[in-house]
């Protein structure tokens, strides 16, 4: 429709039909008709040729069985893997020389899953290899080839929107409500981007030029890298698996996802999903390749002289090790490796309509999020009101998991899921009791043992009240459901406190006088910032994605993530019938060094000297040297 009205608002056709011809502001007069039908039929004929050629193709993959409520698997007690390592119903009958498991379970209920064999160094090759081979026919599709492909997956994305989230729940703990804001809506908008906007972000892009260069055209051409890697975390398998995928592919590469050993599981049916799209689009499904393997084997990817970017999701320990490996054969790396977020309360700010928002942002996932909120600086004025709100609430948030029957044979109603797992319950526990001596207020802050999933990994949704920047709990990502309430009392002082951490991915500022939070907002650390909001620079994926500091570099979404995908080539040739020369006064040999500098000294002179008779006198010296 866009287009339609930017046809009919072209000055040429208004000029045609206008009530004054001369008077394109007129606007068009409403005795032509014949305009409206033109304009109508050209833009249902380019509709119906888009239609066409990007309309949605369907497709199907196999349902997994543990996907469905209620299923009934394996009980790991505790998911101790180790102790199971020789249970038939676990561990696979043909074990091979040299190779290792991965274990996959659901971290709510603690059940069997899937055990898979772990690539090793040959394997991960192999699949670069082939990746590498689809690619080469890959790069040369069109965009109108590869946005059906993103349509065909945007379709099935929503028509199995709930499948797709309780098989997120499935391997990650996490509810429904949760895998519907973090997986399915940020993956929509992704794709939504994508078909809207991508073409425009990579096609070639005009460039000025100079006065010199009056008579050339200059432009950028986005050109594919050829394989890229994504390796990313277990929080969002959904999203952090297709984000790198769709991006990349739409860029024309093609690309190899590392995902975490958490979640092999539902990520192995996310990617077969991709797979399955480019082989119904005509495509060969070989374009998208997943690896699962441990850290140990990962150099094999991260150090392939046939990986031209890797795109990292994880902790900041990890990405140092990946950017330091990458640099082997100087591989393009875009670190983004979590938060410690920042938001600001300021005066006046109406705690009933806030808070619920504060909430969400710091329990959503159960705090498993790189954007979540993680510290709370609340104007001294409304902390008292600030933590009654949340105390009343907390404490009466109810943890289980959406994808187990209740006792009595009823689909769970939740508040928060389970963690991954228990590896930092005792760290976790530790910094709350420090803080709780240097004299915060705790209230949960313990590991949760759920009254009949026992087998789960659950930590009670906590608020840590009187928190000072000196404690570590305020330093360190803590990464789970904890809220910290950090009084002060001069603005100054909250943007002092907030840049004073490592971290530098996202923040958000509160208040009522927006004015104000946007001069708060500019004083603040970080790459993305939300007023009155929490985490909606992802919702709208024209945006750069990304931190600094101990955050990362690098940017993914929008068009500078999009575009760091590619090889951006310049490129520029002749404008008119004007082709450069050489005046014989610069031809090798020189006949004399004193006339050829007369000669370009006056050039620049002439082009960027300051005023006019300067200038003047620059183009007769031009004149006399090059007669010379």
């Amino acid at each position: 429709m866009d287009a339609l009205i930017d046809f009919m608002n072209h000055p040429f056709l208004i000029s045609s039909f206008s009530r004054d011809p001369d008077d394109v502001s007129a606007g068009l007069d409403p005795k032509y008709p014949l305009t409206l039908f033109l304009a109508l039929g050209i833009w249902l004929v380019y509709d119906r040729w888009q239609k066409m050629h990007t309309s949605p193709l369907p497709f199907d993959i196999n349902v997994p069985e543990a996907s469905h409520p209620g299923w009934e698997g394996l009980p790991i007690p505790n998911a101790n893997l180790e102790s199971h390592l020789t249970n038939p119903e676990i561990m696979a009958p043909v074990a091979l020389p040299g190779r290792r498991y991965i274990t996959c379970f659901d971290p709510a209920t603690g059940l069997h899953l899937q055990t898979v064999l772990a690539d090793d160094e040959e394997l991960i090759e192999s699949k670069i290899s082939r990746a590498k081979r689809a690619q080469r026919r890959w790069r040369h599709t069109t965009f109108t080839q590869r946005r059906r492909v993103m349509s065909s997956l945007l379709k099935w994305l929503v028509d199995n929107q709930e499948l797709c989230a309780r098989v997120a729940c499935r391997d990650t703990g996490k509810t429904l409500l949760d895998a519907s804001f973090g997986e399915i809506l940020t993956t929509c908008s992704k794709l939504e981007w994508l078909i809207n906007r991508g073409e425009a972000a990579l096609k070639p892009e005009k460039r000025g030029t100079n006065m010199m260069m009056f008579y050339k055209r200059s432009e950028v051409h986005y050109e594919p890298l050829g394989v890229v890697a994504g390796i990313v975390s277990w929080n969002y398998p959904l999203h952090n698996s297709w984000s790198p995928i769709l991006a990349s592919i739409f860029a024309g590469n093609g690309v190899i996802l590392k995902c975490s050993e958490n979640v092999v599981w539902s990520t192995s049916w996310f990617v077969e999903a991709i797979q399955e799209c480019l082989r119904v689009c005509g495509h060969d499904p070989e374009l998208v390749q997943l690896v699962c393997c441990y850290p140990e084997q990962a150099n094999a990817l991260i150090q392939s002289p046939d990986i031209k970017h890797i795109t990292f999701i994880g902790s900041d320990t990890v990405g140092r090790k990946v950017a330091m490996a990458a640099t082997k054969h100087l591989t393009p790396v875009t670190l983004e490796l979590g938060g410690k977020d920042p938001a600001i309360v300021l005066p006046k700010a109406d705690i009933n309509k806030i808070a619920p928002l504060l909430m969400r942002g710091v329990y959503q996932n159960m705090g498993q999020n790189c954007i979540g909120i993680e510290r709370i600086l609340v104007h001294s004025s409304l902390y008292d009101d600030l933590f009654d709100y949340f105390e009343e609430r907390v404490t009466r948030m109810r943890l289980g998991s959406v994808m187990a029957m209740t006792p009595e044979g009823y689909i769970n109603t939740v508040d928060g899921g389970a963690m991954i797992n228990a590896d930092r319950f005792r760290g976790l526990e530790k910094v709350l009791h420090d803080a709780e001596e240097a004299g915060a207020q705790i209230v949960g802050g313990k590991e949760y043992s759920h009254v009949y999933l026992e087998n789960g990994y659950y930590f009670s949704p906590t608020i840590v009240g009187n928190v000072d920047e000196t404690m570590e709990i305020a330093q360190q990502e803590v990464f789970a459901p904890i809220a910290l309430l950090m009084p002060y009392d001069k603005i100054e002082d909250a943007v002092r406190v907030a840049n004073s951490t490592k971290y530098a991915l996202g923040a958000s500022v509160w208040g009522p006088d927006q004015d104000l939070c946007l001069k708060v907002a500019k004083n603040l650390e970080c790459g993305m910032v939300s007023l009155n909001d929490f985490g909606v620079f992802y919702i709208n994926q024209d945006l750069p994605f990304g931190g600094s500091k101990g955050s990362g570099y690098g940017r993914f979404g929008g068009p500078e993530g999009l575009r760091s995908l590619t090889n951006p080539k310049s490129v520029i040739m002749d404008r008119f019938w004007i082709s450069t020369t050489v005046p014989p006064v610069l031809h090798y040999p020189l006949k004399s060094i004193g006339t050829s500098w007369v000669f370009v000294s006056s050039l620049v002179e002439f082009l960027y000297g300051y005023g006019w008779r300067a200038r003047i006198g620059a183009v007769f010296r031009l004149i006399k040297a090059a007669r010379k």
